[in-house]
């Protein structure tokens, strides 16, 4: 964590005052800095992530990164580039100067571009390359293969409406009112057309032919391609409700079914929520602080217990609680009778309309249809690649082999897919980069942040440390005494060191 100097590095500051590792934070202007020391050499960058502005000075530097607090991105020291998502461009840098015994903070560098791939590279790179999914995945997927260099045709196909979008926020500031329109978009159309990336909406894909190199959209238009990135993410599982109009039943997935939300929400008083995952609960505080009344009905004991122990579980249970939300543990809804809700314990809810939080499935359909394994997922190797030669998965549907685990793995967060966007993109350009990343989400209830970092889908121990009611903890999940998962609340530069101590101990895993 930096130290909060006040210092105007354009003056200079004295080169004791920085250590080696160290960051001092100051300004250069009216830019906030960070200044840092590598052996004799001194490295100015930006103060502030460009996911959503996180304190970089109070994130962490491991080798040649400096990583957010806030989700984890990471950034070059040396030349502010994004090495991971969810940011998407880099941070400034600034010319370092030494004389004598202080060091000065000169002018700001040009930003880091994209890498220009040789003739040799240029020639191996696909002739065509086609994306099929337009979220993080295939979004992250599209940069990547820009920034690596790839100057061919690039088409994203997405069966959705809306260019991608920061799909997390959905159900968190964009839902509550807290975050405007133009938020949302992972990258603005100027910089798609820019880029070359040649995006295409309401298309929906018919097939895939891993024979031919050729996708099919519906309505008869067709695709060639040289490589493929399959990200067709999961669909909300839907439940029939006897008696309800299809008007009162919400599922949030898309930038368009939060705007559909946000429409009923201008007049609702009261809502039921049917499932107490991350998505629904998410949507509780959203809709809390709204103003309308929630009732959540849950089959689970405590919510969000199969992934976060019944500890937090329990708190964040509490928490909501505190804020107004009525749970009704052990009940889901059986019936809609006019407004009326019915639950199969018979209690009965007025509600205005009711949003399903309880769970996705991977799209695997074009998958399957096109020959590919498919097995709780599309299976791919160590590289992302899919039983098809030159067709890769990546995101919610791809189920990777897990050095940590030994296990192929299968993982719906949004870190995590966009991660697997870049390492594919690299793959398809033949790069032949093991995806190794160690997952993380994060998952936010009125000012309670979660931060999770690894997986674990069973457990033999908790270990707890701080209390969650507190909003100081972490909770520590294990198998075989071995460290799967950490969940961490007010401890965000802790959840960073974990995660780098993951990352350090793959090798003994392996």
């Amino acid at each position: 964590m930096a130290e909060n100097s006040g210092l105007d590095f354009g003056i200079g500051v004295d080169v004791d005052r920085v250590s080696e590792g160290g960051m001092v934070e100051g300004k250069v202007g009216d830019e906030d800095v960070l200044l840092t020391r590598r052996g004799s050499e001194f490295v100015a960058i930006g103060a502030h992530c460009t996911h959503y502005g996180g304190p970089l000075a109070q994130g962490l530097i491991v080798g040649d990164e400096i990583r957010c607090p806030l989700h984890h991105a990471c950034f070059s020291v040396k030349t502010g580039e994004v090495l991971r998502n969810p940011a998407f461009d880099p941070i400034p840098c600034w010319r370092v100067e030494q004389v004598g015994n202080k060091v000065f903070v000169r002018e700001k560098l040009p930003p880091a571009g994209a890498k220009l791939a040789s003739r040799t590279e240029a020639e191996a790179h696909p002739e065509l390359i086609v994306i099929v999914g337009g979220g993080a995945a295939g979004m992250a997927a599209a940069v990547t293969l820009r920034r690596e260099g790839y100057q061919g045709p690039l088409t994203m196909l997405s069966a959705d409406s809306d260019p991608p979008c920061d799909r997390p926020n959905l159900s968190k500031d964009y839902l509550s009112g807290g975050a405007p329109d133009d938020w949302m978009p992972l990258r603005p159309t100027d910089f798609l057309a820019d880029q070359k990336i040649d995006l295409v909406l309401n298309a929906r894909v018919a097939s895939i032919d891993p024979q031919t190199k050729e996708v099919k959209v519906e309505g008869g238009k067709t695709y060639r391609f040289g490589a493929l990135l399959l990200a067709t993410g999961a669909e909300p599982i839907t439940i029939p409700v006897p008696g309800a109009d299809d008007s009162q039943l919400f599922y949030l997935r898309s930038w368009a079914d939060a705007r559909r939300m946000i429409k009923a929400a201008t007049n609702a008083k009261q809502v039921l929520i049917v499932g107490s995952s991350f998505i629904g609960l998410e949507v509780a505080a959203s809709l809390r602080q709204r103003g309308i009344a929630v009732h959540v009905a849950a089959k689970e004991g405590e919510p969000l217990e199969r992934v976060l122990g019944k500890e937090i579980g329990k708190s964040i249970r509490e928490l909501h609680e505190a804020h107004g939300v009525v749970f009704h543990r052990g009940e889901t809804i059986a019936r809609v009778e006019g407004r009326r809700a019915i639950l199969t314990k018979g209690t009965v809810i007025e509600a205005d309309f009711v949003v399903f939080g309880v769970g996705v499935r991977p799209s695997v359909a074009l998958a399957e249809t096109a020959g590919l394994k498919v097995d709780n997922g599309v299976v791919v190797d160590e590289f992302l690649e899919t039983s098809a030669k030159g067709i890769f998965a990546a995101g919610d549907i791809a189920r990777w082999p897990d050095a940590r685990t030994g296990q192929h793995t299968r993982i719906e967060h949004w870190v995590v897919a966009e991660r697997m966007g870049q390492t594919a993109a690299r793959n398809m350009l033949g790069r032949r980069e093991r995806f190794v990343a160690v997952p993380f989400f994060w998952t936010q209830h009125y000012d309670v942040a979660v931060k999770y970092i690894g997986h674990a889908e069973k457990w033999d121990a908790v270990e707890s440390d701080g209390s969650p009611q507190s909003k100081d903890c972490a909770v520590t999940f294990k198998l075989a005494d071995r460290v799967l998962a950490v969940a961490t609340i007010g401890r965000d530069l802790e959840n960073l060191k974990i995660e780098a101590d993951m990352e350090a101990r793959r090798s003994e895993i392996q």
